[in-house]
C-alpha cells in the first residue's frame, strides 16, 4: 500500500478505530491505546506507541499514515518570542507564534487555521497569499503540542493560552477548527481549559450565529481595527458583506445565547484610525455586552502603505476608553527584530 492510499489515522473516531482494529484481529482496547498515543501525548510516528506489540505498529504502518506537520524554520526574538514556520506533508507551510509573558505567567500560541487567506485585508502579510486549502484539525493540534514543547524547553513552562488569530478567518475553516477544539479540551486530549482559548473573526456574522447556536465555550474576538465602515471598506474587503451593524448584531445574538466573553482586536495605523475622533466611534460599539479592547500596535510589513501609531497617540486613545469605564488592554508589538507579523515568514 502506498503512502497516497493509506487512511489519515487521525481523520478517524475512536469508534470507527475500535471497528476497524477488530477487522485487523486485534482487541477492541488497542484502540484506546493508539488514541491516547495520538490526542494526549502527542504521538508523531508508531514507532513511538511502545505499548503495542512490535507486530502491530508494523501492521498499522502498512495501513494508515500520520501526516504530522513539521518543524521548518524557527525564528527567536529578544523579546522571547519564538516564530516558527511548519511544512504539512503535501508540502505547504504556516506558521504558529510562541508570545512569552513571563511576569503575567501568560504563555500563549497563536496558530494558524488556513493555508493563505482569502480576505485581503490590505495590512496582514498573510492577505497576500493564495488561500491554499484549510488546515486539518489534526494539523492544527500539532502546532500546540510543537509550540508547547518549545515553551517547556524554553520557559519550563507549559501554554496557558491559545489563540486562533495566525494565518487565515477561523470561522471559515468551521468544522476543523471546531475538531482541533474538541481535540485540544477533551480529556482524553491535551484537557485545555475552553476558557483559555480564544477564535479571532474578521466578523462573518453568520458563522458568529453558528458558533452561539453550537454552544462552543471559548471566547471570542473580533478583528475590527476601524469602528466605521468608510473605513473599514478600506482596509478589510470583507466588510462590504459583512458591515458593522451586521456583525453587531451577530455578536449581540452570540452574547445572548453563551455569556461568552468577547473582545475586540484594534491595531492603531498612524493618522488612519487612530484619532479622539476613531476612539469615540469605537466606544460606541461597546455599550451593547461586557467588550475588552485589546489596542495592538502595528507591525509593519514591507509593501503596506500603513505605519505604525505614534506612542503618545495610542496612549491618548486607550485613555479615551478607560475614562468612558471600556476595559482596555495595550499590546506592544512583538517579535520586532524578526518575521513575526502574521504570513511574514510563510510568504518568505
Amino acid at each position: 500500500m502506498t503512502t497516497t492510499d493509506r487512511q489519515d489515522i487521525r481523520r478517524i473516531r475512536l469508534p470507527e478505530l475500535k471497528q476497524l482494529l477488530e477487522e485487523m484481529g486485534e482487541k477492541k482496547f488497542r484502540a484506546k491505546q493508539i488514541y491516547e498515543w495520538l490526542w494526549q501525548k502527542g504521538a508523531r510516528s508508531f514507532a513511538e506507541m511502545t505499548n503495542l506489540s512490535k507486530i502491530l505498529r508494523e501492521r498499522l504502518e502498512e495501513r494508515f499514515v500520520i501526516n504530522a506537520i513539521v518543524e521548518d524554520t524557527v525564528q527567536r526574538s529578544l523579546d522571547g518570542t519564538i516564530k516558527s514556520r511548519f511544512r504539512l506533508h503535501d508540502g505547504h507551510l504556516i506558521e504558529a507564534v510562541l508570545i512569552p509573558v513571563p511576569a503575567d505567567d501568560r504563555y500563549t500560541v497563536c496558530v494558524s487555521s488556513q493555508v493563505g487567506c482569502s480576505l485581503s485585508c490590505k495590512f496582514c502579510a498573510t492577505g497576500r497569499m493564495k488561500r491554499e486549502r484549510n488546515i486539518d484539525a489534526a494539523e492544527i493540534f500539532d502546532q500546540v503540542v510543537m509550540v508547547n514543547q518549545q515553551c517547556e524547553e524554553a520557559f519550563g513552562h507549559p501554554l496557558t493560552n491559545i489563540v486562533y488569530m495566525g494565518m487565515g478567518e477561523p470561522l471559515l475553516a468551521y468544522k476543523n477548527v471546531l475538531e482541533s477544539i474538541d481535540r485540544i479540551t477533551a480529556e482524553d486530549g491535551l484537557n485545555m481549559s475552553p476558557r483559555r482559548i480564544t477564535v479571532s473573526t474578521v466578523g462573518i456574522a453568520k458563522m458568529i450565529k453558528r458558533l452561539a447556536d453550537d454552544a462552543v465555550k471559548v471566547n471570542l474576538a473580533l478583528s475590527l481595527h476601524a469602528a466605521d465602515d468608510a473605513k473599514r471598506d478600506q482596509i478589510m474587503p470583507i466588510n462590504e458583506q459583512n458591515n458593522l451593524e451586521t456583525i453587531m448584531e451577530a455578536l449581540r445574538y452570540y452574547y445572548r445565547q453563551t455569556r461568552n466573553r468577547i473582545s475586540y482586536e484594534y491595531i492603531t495605523f498612524q493618522d488612519f484610525n487612530d484619532s479622539l475622533e476613531d476612539a469615540a466611534n469605537l466606544a460606541k460599539l461597546c455599550k451593547d455586552f461586557p467588550v475588552r479592547v485589546n489596542i495592538i500596535e502595528y507591525n509593519p510589513i514591507d509593501g503596506a502603505a500603513f505605519r505604525k501609531s505614534a506612542e503618545h497617540r495610542i496612549d491618548d486613545f486607550a485613555r479615551y476608553l478607560r475614562e468612558r469605564d471600556i476595559m482596555v488592554t495595550v499590546r506592544r508589538s512583538r517579535g520586532k527584530d524578526i518575521d513575526a507579523a502574521c504570513g511574514q515568514l510563510a510568504n518568505k
